[in-house]
């Protein structure tokens, strides 16, 4: 599995990026994912690699490159509870430097250098993102309605713009909630703004889950509901981007 780490031209300087694809000299349908607050580290490009496996060209930004290169703040290689304050104490003031603004210019970045990758095929993209991820992948597929034909968030926080901001997809949309983060009324409400939308979707609640359930250096892992992740993911990239 071809592996690169590659330097993204945007408006504020050069973002560092993990790209995974397969080894076949052809060209594929390209995905951009958004990693969770915790950045690019092992889990993360193991997760790319096997996104890749399945016949993508896997793009994945560290989001915050404006503090420095991947990683940017220094992480014990199991992420559990006892370190989760101190890990937390570095990360907040670098999420809440990432306004809206920086998010949107950003994609309009990584979404230019994927498509121009000798190794993407022309056509429409994916966007999936973890966590904090999974708002950003849903603010690109937002600002970009011709180019996403596929958006998948897990655990994120999808709701937190206002319903507003879900009425500008096209894309096909999978949003895959824990359990912890969503309130089956809050749910209902989510639906019905995609309902709104008129978009093609499935969000449901993964049962018996928390918050970070797709990563396996938390305490937070749930290997049941990464599994399901793939079920759900897999199809929905199957169906909205087309293979050579």
């Amino acid at each position: 599995m071809p592996t690169k780490t590659l330097q993204i031209p945007t408006a504020d300087g050069q973002a560092d990026a993990f790209a995974a694809f397969p080894d076949h000299g052809e060209q594929h349908p390209g995905v951009l994912m958004y990693a969770d607050g915790f950045g690019i580290r092992p889990v993360l490009r193991e997760m790319a690699r096997e996104l890749a496996g399945h016949g993508y060209y896997v793009l994945v930004p560290n989001l915050f490159y404006r503090h420095g290169p991947a990683p940017v703040i220094e992480l014990p290689e199991h992420i559990g509870e006892e370190a989760r304050p101190a890990v937390f104490a570095q990360l907040m003031p670098l999420i809440e430097a990432h306004t809206p603004e920086r998010v949107l210019s950003d994609a309009d970045a990584y979404l230019r250098f994927l498509t121009a990758q000798p190794e993407v095929s022309a056509g429409p993209v994916a966007v999936t993102g973890y966590c904090i991820g999974g708002l950003l992948a849903t603010r690109t597929a937002a600002a970009h309605p011709g180019q996403v034909a596929a958006l998948a968030a897990f655990h994120g926080p999808v709701g937190v713009d206002g319903h507003d901001s879900l009425s500008k997809l096209t894309a096909d949309v999978h949003f895959g909630h824990a359990e912890s983060d969503l309130t089956p009324e809050a749910l209902g409400e989510l639906n019905k703004a995609l309902d709104a939308a008129g978009v093609g979707y499935t969000s449901e609640i993964y049962s018996g889950t928390v918050h970070g359930f797709t990563m396996s250096d938390t305490d937070a892992f749930n290997p049941a509901a990464l599994q399901l992740h793939w079920d759900r993911l897999l199809p929905l990239l199957g169906r909205t981007l087309t293979k050579s």
